[in-house]
């Protein structure tokens, strides 16, 4: 008896897993981010206005793409991604504040303090913070306990003191002040790198992986957070306002520590093409099942917004 042909693996190009991904993920966020009635309802908007409708979506696709190497049920994988999604809204509502960058530009729109007001986005990123832990508690996300308690350690440790809100203070630090390229790798490895590594590992950990498999993610977001970071720095001070949807040319005018400043563009443009080449290195032994995330190591470095 013949045995019929395997049916050939099918992978999305990176446009269309990107796409994919968002769709799933905005779709999460809409659900787990309902409208209230009510005096809190306010609060809600704000939540919604800064999380929904705008931004790549990296990282939601980092987590949702990373985790169909396991064959974890979509809806999980999407539910993890809305939740570090969440998470990265409060911090770029923080981040716009006027105590801390004061940008009136965030997505193409308004920041939420300018769209709303100060009060009312420093307790729209409050409650987005607590909703993401919360998400990722819930059996809904995983049928494992134990794999819960993972996934809130590990963005715990992603966005705390010892990631990217440690990685602010030393950005606000460092304000004015000359750092070596040492200095700068490590403040953009919390800063920034901490979560994109984090929603790289995300999927291991939904799929129950192995610590080499983990081990693997985690490095490839590792380098693929330091190149993202040293492009955004790039078009910071190469791009327009129109590509960027935030304000151009801010990070020099503040005197931030970055490694275009350290380096140059030519040199930090070089040093990020390495990095985003070890980054899709690390993804070797997952096979044509990683194209699309090798395929976004090389997208982080050529992007124009």
């Amino acid at each position: 008896m013949s045995v019929p042909p395997a049916e050939p693996l099918t992978v999305p190009s990176l446009p269309d897993a990107l796409a994919r991904a968002a769709r799933s993920v905005e779709a999460a966020l809409d659900t787990l981010l309902p409208r209230p009635e009510g005096p809190e309802a306010r609060l809600a908007e704000a939540m919604r206005y800064a999380t929904l409708g705008g931004g790549k979506r990296m990282r939601g696709f980092l987590a949702v793409e990373s985790a169909g190497l396991f064959a974890v049920a979509p809806t999980c994988a999407a539910r993890v991604g809305a939740a570090i999604e969440m998470l990265h809204a409060y911090s770029l509502i923080h981040d716009d504040l006027p105590a801390m960058d004061d940008d009136d530009l965030r997505r193409g729109k308004p920041s939420c303090h300018r769209a709303f007001d100060e009060a009312t986005a420093i307790l729209a990123g409050d409650a987005l913070q607590t909703r993401a832990f919360e998400v990722l508690a819930e059996p809904d996300t995983h049928s494992d306990p134990l794999a819960r308690c993972e996934l809130v350690a590990g963005l715990a440790a992603a966005a705390g003191a010892r990631g990217m809100v440690g990685g602010q203070m030393i950005d606000m630090l460092a304000e004015g002040r000359p750092l070596d390229t040492a200095e700068v790798s490590r403040l953009q490895a919390l800063k920034t790198g901490r979560l994109i590594q984090f929603s790289a590992e995300s999927g291991a950990i939904l799929g129950r992986a192995g610590s080499a498999q983990r081990h693997l993610l985690a490095a490839y977001g590792r380098d693929l957070g330091a190149a993202f970071q040293i492009a955004d720095d790039l078009l910071d001070a190469e791009g327009t306002t129109e590509e960027t949807g935030k304000t151009a040319g801010k990070d020099a005018a503040a005197g931030k520590a970055t490694m275009v400043a350290v380096l140059g563009p030519e040199r930090a443009r070089a040093h990020a093409l390495m990095l985003a080449g070890q980054a899709a290195e690390h993804l070797a032994g997952f096979g044509p099942r990683a194209a699309p995330l090798r395929a976004l190591a090389e997208f982080v470095v050529t992007r124009r917004s």
